[in-house]
């Protein structure tokens, strides 16, 4: 058999012999004209040193030299946590089977996916890098890292770039730098791995050689099945528990209930006419929306045909009647009225709406146009109680740390279940030493006889 030498390479694993070798039988080795060798992506590098392994080769590996770290923190999973932790080691869990140390684990916001990784990273002992869609997150993070262990934390994102042992980047970072780095990590860690599905930071995973891989999120499947590509490159979805599962002992018991509104009959007037407006178009284009990617030609089809961008311009002016009718925010004082002692958040898909809610109501409000100085202490003033309430939109349903809170409002959103299940997930973090945060309760205000009912119960 040839001997065999892998070195890394600009995101790929570089292949040179001094004998004859069946690129065939190797996993994703192709020829390189240009240099002369063979190479392979570099996130098939676990494959092919077991391919290699297994045919006899002797390899000289100087693709993923790294050191041994020391990592110990004073987390101590618990039960749940560690089944989850068990289960992507092993590759055997509750919802299939996968390679060693690759995969996803599905679990409920508030349950402490944070806290898995950092015991991975410990476990393993390696130079890791953990990816993350947000700023807000890559600063939680890091600050996690900087508490439980005693080495310096790189940071990539955020106005810095300085690499570490341990790094936190954001997706956009890591994207421009995975192929340089790609050699340098034992270990990912994708926190919101959904994300990962996008068609470009796919190149992210593709890039780095780290055979250790580690997905984390509250919903993994993508209405595009853009998870299946994810799985391909991190690992199936090894474990998964469901909020029910951690509902009363782990996480705060929990009640939702759909309240339906009536629009008003001016309203309705309204949402009647640029309802039919879109409709009437679909019918006479024989265009059935079935799926994302029917609306998606829909779009691209307005761009050239007047009458689809009006059925467009309608389907949008109805469903901003229905976000902002007027009984639900009479609804809405009701409910504000009635959770006087609890911590209430509100969500709505509308920032203009979320401005009206805030000065109607007195209520703090958090929008992409809010700074992060001012939204750290409206977080903060929350946390520790000067506020009771805060309304938002959309920008507190993932990579924000969100302050307890047991009162949830849904005045509007899409039909995506992963929006549903981490706004649900936002009120239900059990108190500090508590077992049970009592019950929680999310009421969704939804507006009768509208496509609303199909959007909330889509997400349901």
């Amino acid at each position: 058999m040839a001997d065999v030498v892998l070195t890394f390479e600009d995101g790929t694993i570089r292949v040179a012999s001094d004998g004859d070798i069946d690129a065939d039988a190797l996993p994703g080795l192709e020829y390189d004209p240009r240099s002369e060798t063979l190479r392979a992506p570099a996130h098939q590098y676990t494959a092919l040193r077991d391919a290699l392994d297994a045919t006899g080769h002797e390899v000289t590996d100087r693709a993923l030299a790294l050191p041994t770290l020391d990592l110990e923190s004073t987390y101590r999973l618990r039960e749940y946590q560690q089944e989850a932790l068990t289960a992507w080691q092993t590759g055997d869990g509750n919802a299939g089977t996968g390679p060693p140390e690759r995969g996803v684990l599905e679990l409920p916001t508030g349950s402490g996916k944070t806290v898995i990784g950092i015991a991975a990273m410990e476990a393993l002992g390696v130079p890791t890098l953990v990816v993350v869609p947000t700023i807000d997150l890559l600063t939680q993070w890091r600050t996690e890292l900087t508490t439980e262990f005693d080495c310096p934390i790189g940071q990539l994102g955020g106005g810095e770039q300085r690499i570490e042992d341990v790094t936190v980047a954001t997706y956009d970072s890591a994207y421009l730098r995975a192929a340089e780095l790609g050699d340098r990590f034992g270990l990912v860690v994708f926190d919101e791995v959904h994300h990962l599905g996008g068609e470009g930071y796919r190149d992210i995973a593709r890039l780095l050689a780290a055979p250790a891989r580690l997905g984390l999120t509250a919903t993994f499947e993508r209405p595009d099945g853009a998870h299946e590509v994810v799985a391909d490159l991190l690992g199936p979805l090894v474990h998964r528990i469901d909020v029910d599962d951690l509902a009363g002992e782990h996480l705060a018991d929990y009640d939702i209930k759909r309240l339906a509104v009536a629009l008003t009959n001016e309203e309705r007037a309204v949402y009647e006419r640029h309802q039919s407006t879109f409709t009437d178009y679909l019918a006479s284009s024989n265009i059935q929306l079935r799926s994302g990617s029917d609306y998606q030609e829909l779009v691209k089809r307005s761009g050239t045909d007047p009458r689809a961008r009006e059925a467009l311009l309608a389907k949008q002016r109805a469903r901003e009647v229905t976000m902002n009718a007027t009984r639900k925010v009479e609804r809405l004082a009701e409910i504000l009225d009635r959770h006087r002692a609890d911590r209430v958040i509100v969500f709505t898909a509308s920032t203009d709406l979320v401005y009206r809610l805030s000065e109607r109501f007195l209520i703090p409000a958090i929008t992409h146009e809010t700074g992060t100085e001012e939204r750290e202490t409206i977080l903060q003033r929350f946390r520790d109680g000067t506020y009771s309430r805060v309304v938002t939109a959309n920008v507190l349903d993932e990579g924000v740390d969100v302050p307890d809170a047991n009162v949830g409002v849904v005045l509007s959103g899409s039909g995506s279940e992963r929006e549903f299940t981490q706004r649900l997930g936002r009120i239900l973090r059990p108190k500090e030493g508590e077992a049970s945060a009592g019950r929680a309760l999310l009421y969704e205000l939804v507006t009768e006889d509208t496509a609303e009912v199909r959007v909330a119960r889509r997400r349901r």
